[in-house]
């Protein structure tokens, strides 16, 4: 605002509507200034056809400096020199290019274009600098003295310090950035979520009498579906829309109902019955879906936050992705129990089928023991590679020709396995036809190396020990074996 400081002390101090001693002892920093000038000029704009002031003042910032210059300060109170760190009026009208310069030609508009619409009284923030350069965000509030609205040569201008307020306001929302920039790019899925209507639900629960919540929702399943679905998503980060595969935060918050089910319904029945035991935080392993329905697992952190234990209406919800984990613990019981090269179970599992077999005390039960004949002479002729084909093919065999809870079983370097529960001498008979058949298959397939194997089986006595039943079918199988030896031998 402001500039013409050539006026004298004596210009300066006639014709004040406002009492000098009232005026000075104000406890708010106030000044008196005449804008008659900027009336005059405005006047001479309108003539020249200007009608949007602020777009032809924004055209050229001179035009803001010729208005500012065209104010004059008539007077200013002890307030304003305290503020300003002036020592007297004096001093204060010299510096007036020091307090009013930088920033405050961009706030300027504000008040002028005020004025222009006819208006008596305006108000703005801008900026002002103290003696000393101190920087000061003030909030300016001014109005046209009564009796003077068709000259405007005198305004009262109201200045409040508002710098400790505009850092604090600036401190609160720096750390707001700070915060939903930790929220929005936080490398682990986060959601805000609002379990309030759930609360509602289970202190009704709670008011019917109901004691034992597992039970209930034993009882009644579908009520942890409705719980699910009174759950509000109020935000998810951007995490969570990479993770489910969401292009948008409105179409993942359309689309919940493909993320939550399934898999998803036992857990959190769990998480309902901690909630109802007043667990308010929470850890466990989870299954979602994304939108194009992979299965995710992933660790929860459940928490409700500080100040919401009484509503639930403010919960917070991490997700990290442990699919890959969880894949690989996958395979890592998979070759627990497996054999890597044919896919069949391997012989630990083998041994702890006989005991569980044993343990169940199943009667009717066998038990197939074969040998792949030929594999030595093939491994040296054609290569272990060859020999490992012949492993595989047989493996694919006993795999088919077997359902549960029959299992097969790869328990040595040629040598197979079959438990076979519920089977006598005619189920084993047919089985036995069927596996033979399938050889005879493959070997129509594969032509190069035909498959043959020495077979013996069991069928469990009773009383009798499951590991002396795999012992009479090995025998048995060697039995086959040497037969086998000395019939390829009879036609050399």
């Amino acid at each position: 605002m402001h500039l013409n400081s050539s006026q004298t002390l004596q210009n300066i101090s006639s014709g004040a509507n406002t009492p000098d001693d009232i005026f000075n002892v104000t406890p708010i920093p106030l000044w008196l200034e005449d804008y008659s000038e900027i009336k005059q000029l405005f006047e001479k704009w309108r003539a020249e056809g200007v009608t949007d002031l602020v777009s032809f003042l924004n055209q050229d910032h001179e035009r803001i400096r010729q208005c500012a210059s065209r104010i004059k300060v008539l007077n200013a109170n002890q307030r304003v020199l305290e503020l300003f760190e002036f020592r007297t009026l004096q001093d204060l009208l010299d510096g007036l290019d020091l307090v009013f310069s930088k920033d405050m030609l961009t706030s300027h508009i504000e008040e002028l274009a005020m004025l222009w619409e006819g208006q008596h009284s305006f108000s703005n923030q801008t900026i002002n600098y103290t003696a000393t350069g101190r920087r000061l965000n003030i909030q300016l509030s001014g109005r046209i003295v009564p009796g003077h609205e068709d000259s405007w040569d005198r305004v009262l201008i109201a200045t409040e310090d508002v710098t400790d307020k505009e850092i604090a306001q600036q401190k609160i929302v720096e750390s707001e950035r700070f915060s939903k920039g930790l929220f929005e790019h936080s490398p682990i899925s986060l959601w805000v979520e609002d379990f309030s209507a759930v609360k509602a639900m289970l202190d009704d629960l709670r008011m019917r009498g109901i004691s034992d919540f597992r039970v209930f929702t034993d009882v009644h399943p579908e009520f942890v579906s409705r719980c699910m679905s009174e759950i509000r998503v109020l935000d998810v980060n951007n995490m969570t829309l990479r993770l489910f595969g969401a292009p948008s935060k409105p179409h993942l918050m359309q689309n919940l109902n493909q993320i939550f089910r399934d898999k998803m319904e036992q857990p959190f029945r769990e998480q309902l019955i901690d909630l109802w035991n007043g667990v308010l935080f929470q850890v466990r392993e989870v299954v979602n879906y994304s939108l194009e329905g992979q299965e995710l697992h992933l660790m929860l952190q459940f928490s409700v936050l500080p100040g919401h234990e009484d509503d639930w209406s403010l919960v917070q919800v991490a997700l990290t992705d442990i699919t890959a984990r969880k894949a690989a613990e996958a395979y890592l019981e998979f070759l627990g129990k497996h054999d890597s090269l044919t896919k069949l179970y391997n012989r630990s599992y083998f041994t702890d089928e006989l005991i569980r077999l044993q343990r169940q005390n199943v009667d009717k039960v066998a038990v197939i023991i074969a040998d792949l004949n030929n594999l030595k002479f093939v491994n040296d002729s054609r290569g272990h590679a060859a020999g490992d084909e012949m492993l595989r093919r047989v493996g694919e065999i006993l795999g088919k020709v077997v359902k549960k809870p029959c299992h097969a079983f790869r328990i040595g370097g040629d040598e197979f396995a079959l438990t076979l529960p519920g089977y006598g001498e005619s189920e084993v008979e047919i089985l036995l036809k069927e596996m033979s058949e399938l050889i005879e298959l493959n070997n129509q397939f594969y032509s190069n190396v035909s498959l043959s194997l020495a077979v013996g089986a069991a069928i469990r006595q009773s009383g009798e020990n499951m590991e002396s039943v795999a012992r009479r079918a090995d025998v048995r199988m060697y039995t086959d074996k040497r037969a086998f030896h000395e019939a390829r031998i009879a036609k050399m």
